[in-house]
């Protein structure tokens, strides 16, 4: 159940200074770190907000804070303080990158800035995160969380029952889009860094990484200003694309083309639904949605979700049951993933599980060399290596 030693990593020798907190941030340095880089996570006193988004926790930590910070050491340093900000500031000299997600010009009233950092550090990538637009924006005033942003973007008024009232995503995904497009910007500045020799400043905020997020939806209304509405589990360019009911249940079913349609229909014993003139293209089928999901739940609801499951994946008919997370787990187990790692902690106790990275690179793998740090554990390792004027390189 324990990961294997971590090489290198890609990014190793990448020290990143992390000046950001609850989620798209701290995301997005936990990918650096999962990819060799040096994360130093600089707390204030009280420390993240999510330390204390509970329950559910393990041994006091909360389980929010764990899934977003392992692979980086924790440093107090009270940025109301001389010596916490001459302390934050020399880490940002040292730095390869540093990542804020403080409201848009805070950090320079302490010093902190990129004006004021990228003399001194040429070589700097700094990302800023927002949630409204940067720093001379109308927007860099605004308090960004996933859940407004959700809400201001349209995300909200496409999701939930047709007719419906708005729903949220069940897991903070705008926070999650912003991680991994800035996780895209940092890295791209270093690749540029490294023919260059020069940083660059990197800003991505909520608001833009949601309006992308909306891809298709997006697409529809900026070219035919088409406005796109909530449908609950059905696609508005697709069908069959939706949950379909079966004897004790619903599966999703997600047919692309006609040739995956004719084989639903002769899996479900229905073949002359393919030949109907009802049915026959894509935009048909979406144009008489009703009529076809009539059809299919009727013939569905002769056998349980397992059953059919089985014999359309047979069939090669994409689709799969509705899962809770539990399941969704045993899922990817069962399919030979490694869905989740146990990191041990120095102290003991139980490990720490946390989802493991999507990426896989045959060359240089991730790693997962340690846990979600404890509030400002490496406080006096981390202040002792920055005042050293020739020191060694800080140890992943």
């Amino acid at each position: 159940m324990h990961p294997p030693p971590c090489p290198d990593g890609p990014l190793a020798g990448c020290l990143v200074a992390d000046f950001s907190r609850v989620l798209a941030g701290p995301l997005a340095t936990m990918v650096l770190g999962d990819l060799g880089a040096t994360v130093v996570k600089v707390e204030h006193p009280n420390g993240d907000d999510t330390r204390r988004w509970g329950p559910p926790f393990l041994d006091g930590e909360s389980t929010y804070y764990l899934s977003v910070n392992r692979n980086k050491r924790s440093v107090v340093f009270d940025l109301a303080t001389e010596g916490g900000r001459r302390d934050a500031v020399r880490l940002a000299e040292r730095a390869t990158v540093v990542v804020e997600n403080f409201r848009p010009g805070r950090l320079a009233a302490f010093g902190l800035g990129y004006d004021q950092l990228a003399p001194r550090n040429p070589g700097l990538v700094y990302c800023s995160i927002s949630g409204f637009g940067g720093e001379g924006t109308p927007g860099a005033s605004l308090a960004g969380y996933d859940f407004v942003v959700q809400a201001v973007s349209g995300l909200m008024d496409i999701t939930g029952p047709a007719g419906g009232p708005p729903y949220k995503v069940g897991v903070a995904a705008v926070d999650v889009l912003t991680g991994l497009q800035a996780a895209i910007g940092i890295l791209a500045a270093l690749n540029a860094r490294a023919a260059t020799g020069r940083g660059q400043r990197v800003d991505v905020s909520l608001l833009a990484s949601a309006l992308a997020g909306l891809v298709n939806q997006a697409s529809a209304y900026l070219n035919t200003h088409t406005v796109p509405v909530a449908m609950g589990n059905r696609h508005p360019s697709i069908a069959p694309y939706e949950t379909l009911a079966a004897a004790d249940g619903d599966l999703a079913v997600a047919v692309g083309n006609d040739a995956q349609f004719a084989a639903l229909c002769d899996t479900v014993g229905e073949p002359g639904l393919a030949g109907d003139a009802r049915f026959r293209t894509n935009p048909d089928r979406v144009a008489h949605r009703q009529a076809l999901v009539a059809a299919l739940e009727a013939a569905l609801g002769r056998r349980p979700v397992g059953h059919w499951v089985a014999a359309l994946q047979e069939s090669g008919v994409p689709c799969g049951p509705v899962n809770d997370i539990a399941g969704a787990f045993a899922e990817a187990e069962r399919l030979g993933m490694r869905a989740a790692v146990h990191i041990p902690r120095p102290g003991g106790g139980p490990p720490v599980a946390t989802v493991a990275n999507p990426l896989g690179l045959s060359g240089s793998p991730v790693g997962y060399r340690r846990p979600p740090p404890a509030l400002g554990q490496d406080t006096e390792e981390v202040r002792a290596w920055l005042h050293n004027d020739d020191p060694p390189p800080l140890v992943p």
